[in-house]
């Protein structure tokens, strides 16, 4: 479990395709306080640590993973969003994160508003998607990226979030531009109460 409060970017320094999976080392600042069979958070994406050498260490995304994400547009050098699991003894200051991506989202339009910057995302939608909780409501919580955020202005297929500069800074939203596509994990409590509908009918 996660809660969408990004420690920093770690450095894609080598990928190796394996069959139908990709092994993706990583440079970061923790690498070697990283164990074997940890979960890391990866752009949102929960990935179990498998390999770790000096200040890198390596994951793998299997097919499932890499079909739902954007990991399979990484390439060597590219910075990612990165988060280990939470510590239950800590605040909660993001919201719950499983580190389950949903799908992916495109970003279509950023709009800067002294200081802060709005990014706009659209992402496929349809009333079986909203059955099972693939959705957005305005104040709502919404993980792009692996980043925990709060959603305004929210339609069917479309919501829009505001990056304070400190974010933008300390993200990959810093490389973000219309046309870029971000992992977007929806929350997971919506999820549960449209089960719980889906259920009750």
């Amino acid at each position: 479990m996660f809660s969408g409060i990004i420690e920093e970017m770690a450095t894609v320094v080598a990928i190796e395709q394996e069959q139908d999976n990709m092994h993706f080392t990583l440079r970061c600042s923790f690498a070697q306080d990283l164990k074997i069979d940890q979960s890391v958070a990866h752009n949102g994406v929960c990935l179990t640590v498998v390999r770790i050498s000096g200040d890198t260490y390596t994951v793998t995304a299997m097919k499932e993973t890499l079909i739902r994400s954007n990991l399979q547009q990484l390439n060597v050098g590219d910075k990612v969003n990165i988060e280990r699991s939470m510590l239950m003894n800590g605040r909660l200051d993001g919201h719950i994160v499983q580190g389950h991506v949903d799908e992916t989202a495109t970003c279509i339009a950023v709009h800067n508003a002294n200081g802060s910057t709005y990014y706009t995302f659209e992402y496929a939608a349809n009333r079986e998607l909203a059955q099972r909780g693939y959705f957005t409501v305005d104040k709502g919580s919404v993980t792009v990226n692996g980043v925990s955020l709060t959603v305004c202005e929210p339609t069917a297929n479309t919501f829009t979030v505001a990056i304070i500069p400190y974010t933008k800074e300390h993200t990959n939203f810093c490389d973000m531009h219309k046309g870029s596509l971000a992992n977007i994990e929806f929350d997971i409590l919506g999820k549960y109460i449209a089960r719980l509908q889906s259920l009750s009918k």
